[in-house]
């Protein structure tokens, strides 16, 4: 079952690095959207290159013959056990987060379920039994704190900027200008924009188009303004995609970018 993991998620590695559509997956679907997202990716390498380095340990320890089968299973079933808590973890950010699925995510998150039921049942007899709250001590706990640390991280908390009063005096620039930022729930780039601003993120003049989801209708305003990328910035008439840094706004809506700061 390791090798279909490494065959999985090499082929996950190979469509990432190459920029290839994923089989079963339509353009501008799921896929597409998780792939470009933040969260595809930790320390700058993929995670379906995480993925295969863990099946390609599940691998190397099931072919080791020096450690006793009671101490290869210990350490199967560990590393089992971590990449099934991150694969559920990030099915739930995509489903959450980006309104979104992959069937290559999905295939590898069925075979760590497999897997990890199969190691239950092949579980040595020569395993000492735990009672349920040393068994979640020594095992659970550890495996909660690492995707605990991989949410703080991915989701951005660590970065986000303070609120400064430039931030604060554009945003509000911006709303009274007359500038729209139009975004949607489920749109990475869209938080990326708004984490830009730090916490006066909630002063920009933003225009929610999917409240209901991805897959759901967007709002008449938004389809009045004819938007149709994410995210979109109308200033002046003009339709700017894409994330935009505060100085290309502060210029765009001519903006006093030192006065702006002079209190900070």
């Amino acid at each position: 079952m390791a090798v279909l993991g490494l065959l999985i998620t090499g082929y996950l590695v190979w469509t990432a690095g190459s920029g290839s559509a994923s089989a079963f997956c339509t353009a501008d679907g799921g896929c597409d959207a998780i792939q470009r997202s933040g969260w595809s990716t930790l320390l700058g390498v993929p995670m379906a290159l995480w993925g295969f380095g863990l099946y390609a340990l599940v691998a190397l320890v099931s072919l080791s013959r020096k450690a006793s089968p009671l101490l290869r299973w210990q350490r199967q079933w560990r590393l089992v056990l971590l990449g099934l808590a991150i694969s559920v973890y990030l099915t739930g950010v995509g489903k959450l987060v980006l309104d979104a699925f992959c069937a290559g995510c999905l295939a590898s998150l069925a075979v760590l379920v497999a897997m990890f039921a199969w190691l239950q049942l092949r579980r040595p007899a020569a395993a000492p039994g735990q009672a349920w709250g040393r068994w979640w001590a020594v095992q659970a706990v550890p495996v909660l704190l690492v995707v605990a640390i991989l949410h703080v991280h991915q989701s951005g908390l660590l970065h986000q900027r303070p609120e400064s009063r430039r931030a604060e005096a554009l945003a509000q620039h911006l709303s009274a200008y007359g500038a729209t930022f139009y975004g949607a729930s489920w749109c990475v780039e869209c938080s990326r924009q708004k984490r830009v601003f730090g916490h006066a993120a909630d002063r920009l003049p933003y225009v929610e188009c999917a409240p209901g989801g991805r897959n759901a209708p967007m709002t008449s305003a938004c389809v009045a303004a004819g938007v149709t990328v994410f995210p979109t910035w109308v200033i002046d008439g003009i339709e700017h995609n894409g994330v935009m840094e505060p100085r290309q706004l502060a210029v765009l809506t001519r903006f006093d970018w030192d006065r702006g700061g002079a209190a900070e």
